[in-house]
């Protein structure tokens, strides 16, 4: 007998009527019309399942944060930092873990089960990052929590900091991080990138930057970053988070750039949430839209995902966990209104940011993980533009999270009685 069917669900793909079989939190077997015993039998009424999603970009030791110690008035990226910097000395333990979990709460009703989180070990008590590893512990049973040790403050530019981000990884952080535009010069950046590249390639892990967050044109740390992936074969276990430099690089660069970045094996990372809030804020008109260059880089080759980055912390006050509210800002900044172009955006919350987490079991087909999310919405185009309700989430096949379908009543004569927004 199985442990749970699913009949007459619709995959992102465009498959409809499909049964999903999960025995012992796996995949047994995805078809059309299957009928066996099962412990559950569960009917999904052509509604959309899906891989859960992922988010590989993330800053968790800063999440809930908001209003603490003050509000960011100008909404920058700048005083974001400042603000962060007067944080840190009021972390306790007990509070950054208390915030990451009722955040990690948020992301399983919202059908998040992988999140990639920069944790910052600027601060030699390396606080957040110990208390990460606690939580990295606490949900490893319903979430897949990678960390990133990320030298807020720049690896070279504060004292210790190599050593910090060593330490941080000997502690058991997972993924090398950088910030080279921080850096107080270019050359600087560009030895960063050099130093952190090598301490990856020494102790195998992936490396994962933050790279030309900045409307600066000649910020060109991501060819450095695809220069250093290739030298040292680090090829498809390296990531450019942000890149947002691109939007204002001139074309004949960028044409000779993303070769570069797609033979070099380097994923890139948009934010769109939070790259249109904080960038561009230099311009008066016309002004930039602050995302690096996403369908551009996805026709090269380059596997690209997107980001939620922060959720009520000091550099953003918005936000609640939702990849298809981070999917939807995207489609809009980068225009890819085409229908191609609006399930690339899906898939960027989900297959694609899968593969830079290099997440074992993911998908739907016959042995991967049961984890999979049932939406409110008959394809990936419908649930990106109702953020589609999660009626149902699966983390190996137990439910984990589950939300009433979204219906509104009508007092409206000779109308219908309700309305879900669905277009029939």
């Amino acid at each position: 007998m199985l442990d749970l069917l699913i009949r007459n669900a619709a995959l992102p793909d465009g498959r409809t009527g499909m049964s999903i079989a999960v025995q012992g939190g796996r995949i047994a077997e995805v078809t059309a019309g299957l009928d066996m015993p099962a412990a559950e039998t569960l009917d999904a009424g052509g509604m959309l399942v899906t891989p859960h999603f992922v988010d590989p970009h993330f800053h968790m030791d800063a999440t809930l944060s908001y209003g603490l110690p003050r509000v960011n008035q100008s909404g920058t990226l700048l005083e974001g930092i400042a603000l962060w910097g007067e944080l840190k000395p009021l972390l306790t333990t007990e509070a950054l873990i208390e915030r990451a979990l009722a955040y990690c709460d948020w992301a399983v009703a919202k059908g998040l089960l992988a999140i990639r989180s920069h944790v910052d070990t600027s601060d030699p008590s390396l606080l957040p990052v110990q208390a990460l590893l606690e939580v990295k512990r606490r949900v490893a049973p319903y979430i897949d929590l990678q960390l990133v040790a990320f030298p807020q403050d720049g690896v070279l530019r504060s004292p210790g900091g190599v050593e910090n981000l060593k330490r941080a990884l000997d502690m058991g952080v997972d993924v090398v991080g950088g910030i080279p535009h921080f850096e107080r010069t270019m050359a600087d950046g560009a030895a960063s990138v050099k130093l952190l590249c090598e301490l990856a390639a020494e102790r195998g892990l992936p490396v994962d930057m933050h790279c030309d967050e900045s409307d600066d044109p000649l910020s060109r740390h991501i060819e450095t970053l695809a220069f250093e992936a290739q030298r040292l074969g680090l090829q498809g276990r390296v990531t450019g988070s942000h890149c947002t430099s691109m939007h204002s690089m001139d074309n004949y660069y960028v044409s000779k750039l993303l070769p570069l970045i797609a033979e070099a094996g380097v994923s890139v990372v948009a934010n769109p949430l939070i790259n249109i809030t904080l960038q561009g804020r230099h311009d008066t008109y016309p002004k930039r839209r602050g995302m690096t260059r996403v369908p551009e880089l996805m026709a090269a080759g380059v596997n690209v995902a997107f980001g939620h980055d922060c959720v009520m912390d000091p550099w953003y006050g918005m936000g609640s966990g939702d990849m298809l509210e981070v999917a939807n800002m995207g489609l809009h900044v980068a225009q890819m209104t085409s229908q191609a172009g609006i399930r690339q955006c899906f898939d960027a919350v989900t297959g694609n940011a899968a593969r830079i987490l290099g997440l074992q079991g993911y998908g739907l087909e016959a042995g991967c993980d049961a984890s999979f999310v049932l939406l409110q919405a008959r394809d990936p185009v419908e649930a990106i533009r109702l953020r589609a309700a999660r009626l149902k989430v699966y983390r190996k096949g137990r439910l984990v999270a589950e939300s009433a379908p979204v219906a509104s009543g009508l007092h409206l004569e000779g109308r219908p009685g309700s309305t879900s927004f669905m277009h029939q």
